[in-house]
């Protein structure tokens, strides 16, 4: 790998951008470590999927650039950022990060408020009389 590779990676609202070049392992989400910015462990977890499933765990630095929607949906569009990009170094990684099913762009979004309604769904208490 001779320059970085990048990719993006789209969930829910976010949508992150993934940089990829050789080195230590280092893992860097809007200038801050991953471990500091999502805090939580299962997010941590989400960002270092499909690296584990490559075989790739500290031997790609990653730098990230997350914009919009949640912590939840920054780390799986990071998922799948890391994935494209590592597709783009290593295009023989594709059957098992595909059938470990970290490819695929999880098209769930939120469902828009309805008129007449409180939420999307959800209505305004009912009284017959």
């Amino acid at each position: 790998m001779e320059k970085q590779k990048n990719a993006v990676g789209r969930r829910k609202e976010a949508v992150t951008r993934v940089f990829v070049t050789k080195g230590d392992g280092k893992i860097v989400v809007n200038d801050k470590d991953y471990k500091a910015y999502f805090p939580l462990v299962y997010l941590q977890n989400q960002v270092e999927a499909p690296l584990k499933t490559a075989d790739m765990l500290g031997k790609l630095d990653i730098v990230i650039n997350a914009q919009g929607g949640g912590l939840k949906g920054q780390a799986e569009a990071a998922k799948l950022g890391i994935a494209r990009a590592l597709l783009e170094v290593n295009p023989e990684l594709r059957p098992a990060l595909k059938e470990a099913g970290q490819l695929k762009r999880d098209p769930r979004s939120v469902e828009r408020k309805k008129f007449g309604h409180k939420k999307a769904r959800r209505s305004y208490q009912f009284s017959k009389r």
